[in-house]
């Protein structure tokens, strides 16, 4: 074990070694996080001796769980017989509800639905609410509501403004309708884990005993509903250690709580605070940078990177006209970096705002440059995709009506929309499930109320899932071939105009399917859909190919040669109402640091963005940074709380902000808390 203790520097050896109480790893870009956390779980079980079933390490993301994994089970000694739970949070929380959600009164064969299913259901509600609002605006204030642990009930009793209530009113819908239909979303995975455990005080305690050291990653992202659930699996001894940092929040618009990581050590009494400030990444320019643009920000606790590998280059600026030149010009010094040996994998462009990719894209094309585009659309949203997993829905649990109703059409059985709510209907008023009657009914147990012509297709619809489920149970090694020549799925995709594209995606999932029972060959088709449900778009990048990505996606990720696009004003920083200009600086900072060796930041004179070409002043992040000498400076005419907004305050609880008017250095907000209008300082409130 002294060998493993070697490898690290002063501070990740005093964070390794700290065992029992609260600590925060104040953990600094590029500074061996990772290895700092490994290591000490490492430590824990292989030199203290605790049982590995006792430890809990929580992540953000499947690719970071999976090789934190891979990183500690090295270090750890031969004898330790199985490994210990490592996984994302959300991973935890389909784990423990497989295990408790009967509490709830809920059967745990219930189906996760991803963001997909989720807006198709609350579309569906709407339309027949009619309402009519933005659908991917519903899900995201459904999805606030549920981390910051708000009911269907209590939303329906605040909800105030018109727009909301119409929300309140789909949220209880929605929430009605998934758990009549044993579902799950995302948000449940984690919210009804807390629920059990708050509601349960044998079981919190058994379970804050069971995992008795607690390690969470990337603390700074973590929202509400994730602090409250580690505070209940750490209630019986408070061993939580977290690792983050502050400088790195940048996902505040998601719902994550920067006040978590600033307020660790006052939350938790005896907090040791340990600071990772040696950079094992970039080159001094590169972290001066870095280092120069966070000081600007006044609400951070503080750290300054020094760099391990010392002097480089400087970093570079490109100027253009336009986003075309810029884009030309990106692509010719990419060029010669490949010229000259680089690796594709190693070279990355980043943009703060979506939109800025097209230019990219076109530029790059025109150039002959492969490249790959992180953040369109997931490869598991798109609709063939979706009907597969359907599909393997429908077999792993036939009950699962809402699964059926997506793939009892693809391909075409003639089953339209008003023999499905005839169905529908028959099943809901005979208390069976879909499928279930629909199998009944062909048996003459139940009444048929479809014609004979949709019976006889869907007889076939019924022996094919009987036929595959039987393969299922017994093993997936010619499930995949045997799915294809029942279903025929890319015969029905193949006169679409897009037809091919599409044949391809079923083609490249079936090899995934393929590929991951050739790895693991005890897999189980619940496993695999699970599996798939727990995935990110960072799970999902390709490799040997220049990269073009967000900078939200970039994030935990380097590259050896960077370009960051768009350094103007309205584009980054992102100015306008409800920005926060501390998290733009930070995004800025997250962008920096992704830099190896050669940084290279780009701005233009114009952009052609909205429809419009508009003239554009130099990012002010350029200045702040020490590049230039004459950036914008300009006052941005924006407030960290606007009219609509959800805020928590500690006497007066959950409220929502009717007016935000400049008060000094700060905002005073009008805010209703239930009927109970307060005017207070928005220092006294959060976000949620």
């Amino acid at each position: 074990m002294e060998t493993i203790l070697n490898a690290l520097n002063p501070s990740q050896k005093e964070a390794v070694e700290h065992i029992d109480g609260p600590m925060l790893i104040l953990a600094g870009a590029g500074s061996g996080k990772t290895k700092t956390l490994t290591t000490r779980l490492a430590y824990l079980v292989g030199e203290v001796g605790i049982d590995p079933a006792n430890t809990l390490t929580l992540t953000f993301t499947n690719k970071a769980a999976a090789e934190m994994r891979e990183r500690a089970l090295k270090l750890m000694p031969s004898r330790v017989s199985y490994p210990p739970l490592l996984c994302t949070f959300h991973k935890f929380g389909l784990l423990f509800l497989k295990f408790h959600i009967e509490k709830l009164g809920r059967s745990n064969a219930f189906v996760i639905i991803d963001s997909d299913d989720k807006k198709r259901l609350i579309r569906s509600i709407a339309k027949e609410l009619k309402i009519d609002l933005n659908i991917s605006f519903i899900a995201s204030e459904i999805s606030k509501y549920k981390n910051s642990l708000l009911s269907p009930e209590i939303v329906v009793e605040k909800a105030e403004l018109p727009d909301y209530k119409k929300i309140a009113s789909i949220y209880v819908a929605y929430q009605k309708n998934i758990e009549e239909n044993n579902l799950v979303d995302f948000d449940d995975l984690l919210m009804l884990t807390h629920q059990i455990l708050a509601q349960n005080d044998t079981l919190r305690k058994e379970t804050s005993e069971r995992y008795k050291y607690i390690m969470v990653d990337e603390y700074q992202d973590t929202n509400e509903l994730q602090f409250q659930l580690l505070e209940l699996l750490s209630s019986e001894h408070n061993n939580l250690c977290v690792v983050g940092d502050d400088d790195q929040s940048i996902y505040g618009w998601r719902g994550a709580n920067i006040r978590n990581i600033l307020e660790f050590s006052s939350n938790f009494e005896t907090c040791k605070t340990v600071k990772l400030e040696t950079n094992y990444r970039s080159t001094e320019p590169i972290l001066k940078a870095a280092n120069t643009l966070i000081e600007h920000n006044s609400t951070r606790l503080g750290k300054k990177l020094t760099s391990h590998k010392g002097a480089g280059e400087n970093v570079k600026l490109i100027h253009s006209l336009d986003e075309s030149m810029e884009a030309k010009a990106i692509a010719h010094s990419i060029q010669k970096l490949l010229d000259k040996g680089a690796d594709p994998d190693e070279i990355a462009v980043l943009y703060r705002i979506n939109a800025l990719s097209r230019s990219l894209e076109e530029g790059f094309t025109k150039s002959g440059l492969a490249f790959k585009l992180i953040g369109g659309m997931r490869f598991y949203e798109r609709a063939e995709i979706k009907d597969i997993i359907s599909y393997f829905r429908v077999l792993s649990n036939p009950h699962d009506d809402f699964s059926l109703i997506r793939i009892i059409n693809k391909p075409k059985r003639g089953t339209g929309k008003a023999s499905i709510e005839k169905l529908q209907k028959a099943a809901f008023e005979a208390h069976v499930s879909l499928f279930e009657y629909i199998e009944k009914s062909l048996q003459g147990d139940l009444p048929l109320v479809i014609s004979k012509k949709v019976a006889t297709s869907l007889t076939k619809l019924v022996e094919d899932v009987k036929l595959l489920q039987s393969e299922v149970s017994t093993t997936l090694g010619n499930f995949i071939t045997l799915f294809e020549e029942r279903i025929k799925l890319k015969d029905h995709y193949a006169s679409m105009v897009d037809g091919m594209d599409r044949i391809m995606n079923i083609d490249e999932f079936y090899g995934l399917f393929r590929d991951a029972v050739i790895k693991n060959p005890d897999l189980t088709l619940d496993e695999f859909l699970n599996d798939i449900s727990l995935q990110s778009d960072q799970d999902q990048i390709e490799e040997d190919a220049i990269t073009i990505m967000s900078i939200h996606a970039a994030k935990g990720l380097e590259f050896e040669h960077l370009f960051v696009i768009g350094l103007e004003e309205e584009f980054f920083p992102l100015l306008g109402e409800g920005c926060n200009m501390e998290e733009e600086r930070r995004l800025g900072y997250v962008a920096i640091t992704r830099a190896k060796s050669d940084l290279t930041l780009c701005y233009v004179d114009s952009r052609f963005y909205k429809g419009r070409r508009k003239m554009i002043d130099k990012s002010r992040f350029l200045g702040e940074a020490g590049l230039v000498k004459d950036a914008s400076l300009k006052i941005t005419k924006q407030a960290a709380f606007k009219k609509g907004d959800l805020v928590k305050h500690k006497i007066f609880g959950i409220g929502r902000v009717q007016a935000a008017n400049k008060s000094g250095k700060e905002y005073k907000l009008l805010i209703n808390f239930g009927g109970n209008k307060k005017e207070i300082l928005s220092s006294f409130v959060q976000s949620i």
